[in-house]
């Protein structure tokens, strides 16, 4: 084990200021420093608000990764840290710090994919990911399909959703139902306690001529609240549990559908699961019975590594140096668009030297 790269990771793409420590593909540290209760009187995430949150969480939560973790900043084999794709004042927080860091204690940097990061972090809770992995990624941002045959360098994008992202969908039904933010455990628990059948709400692109594995909750989203609005307008008492129930089956279905459909098709036998909507609860139980009847392994991460965290990114990076991938030039900035299909900035030499004369007496020798 003491031969395994030691990685510390760092995500900010969002509202989350994320620092995790692995080694290998164990997991020492996972630091999390959340804005959320920043954001919910907006409803939503602010951009300059979820920035200065990461500028006054960063030094902090690294500092509390590394004790967590039992080891010294000039132990790491490298800093990895979320280029994209995200918010773009949040990432630069991110992205600064850790080239700060790097700079100073003289480590290799590398920049790193957020999605693929989502689909990495499954390692450490079990273990290498096999190759070819399907990947179903659901969060406040993202609803995709990936095909991963290397998490370092080859993720293909099968699907993606052209309107609303699924945890969006969540988020914007918990809002009309009056249940703050952020929806998505929120509706997960109402949802426990009301019928899925109740009421028959739309599943998108699931027509015999629609795109196979994209989605669309955008027409879900405006079905359920005017089914909300008419129940007000008539003056009837919504029944939230079942609306919560209803609604979040019809996302979980489509998801699934989707997903053990892509993943058939292929011929991959292995589909992770990733992203803040992973933790749904639902989600699980129905992809672990469609994934069963289909002969199809489902590996999903336990729901603390679902969400946002800066595990996942160190897992990443951690992957990226066992496998002697290029680390990224000091150049590297924040991508807000970062193509999946980049799993990581890499720079444009062979050779890195990282180290600087500040690193020779720094704060952590």
């Amino acid at each position: 084990m003491a031969d395994e790269p030691l990685v510390l990771g760092i995500e900010t793409s969002c509202d989350e200021t994320g620092v995790g420590i692995v080694r290998g593909t164990t997991l020492l540290a996972d630091a999390i420093a959340s804005s959320v209760d920043e954001h919910a009187r907006f409803g939503g995430v602010v951009p300059e608000v979820a920035s200065r949150a990461h500028l006054e969480a960063m030094v902090p939560t690294i500092q509390r990764a590394l004790k967590d973790a039992g080891v010294s900043a000039r132990d790491l084999d490298g800093i990895a840290v979320t280029a994209g794709p995200g918010l773009a004042g949040a990432l630069l927080v991110g992205v600064s710090a850790a080239k700060a860091y790097a700079y100073a204690l003289g480590k290799p940097l590398y920049g790193v994919n957020h999605l693929a990061s989502h689909i990495c972090v499954d390692q450490l809770e079990h273990g290498a990911l096999p190759e070819p992995t399907m990947a179903l990624l659901v969060s406040g941002g993202h609803s995709s399909l990936l095909l991963s045959t290397d998490i370092t360098s080859d993720v293909r994008p099968m699907g993606a959703t052209i309107d609303d992202a699924a945890g969006e969908a969540f988020d914007k039904i918990a809002r009309v139902l009056n249940l703050g933010f952020p929806g998505g455990p929120v509706i997960d628990r109402y949802a426990k306690e009301g019928d899925p059948k109740a009421i028959s709400f739309p599943r998108g692109l699931t027509g015999p001529r629609d795109p196979a594995y994209d989605f669309s909750f955008s027409g879900l989203k405006t079905s359920v609240a005017r089914w909300i609005e008419a129940k007000r307008a008539a003056g009837e008492e919504v029944p939230v549990r079942d609306v919560a129930a209803s609604f979040q089956e019809a996302v979980v279905d489509v998801l699934t559908r989707k997903a053990v459909r892509a993943c058939k098709d292929q011929g991959v036998d292995h589909l992770m699961i990733g992203g803040g909507v992973a933790a749904n609860s639902r989600l699980r139980v129905l992809a672990q019975e469609r994934c069963e009847a289909a002969g199809i392994r489902l590996r999903v991460p336990r729901p603390k590594l679902c969400t946002d965290n800066g595990a996942m990114v160190a897992a990443l990076g951690a992957e990226m140096v066992a496998r002697g991938r290029s680390a990224s030039d000091w150049d590297l900035s924040a991508d807000s668009s970062l193509p999946v299909t980049d799993p990581h900035v890499p720079g444009h030499s062979q050779t890195h030297d990282h180290v600087h004369e500040v690193s020779k007496e720094n704060l952590y020798s």
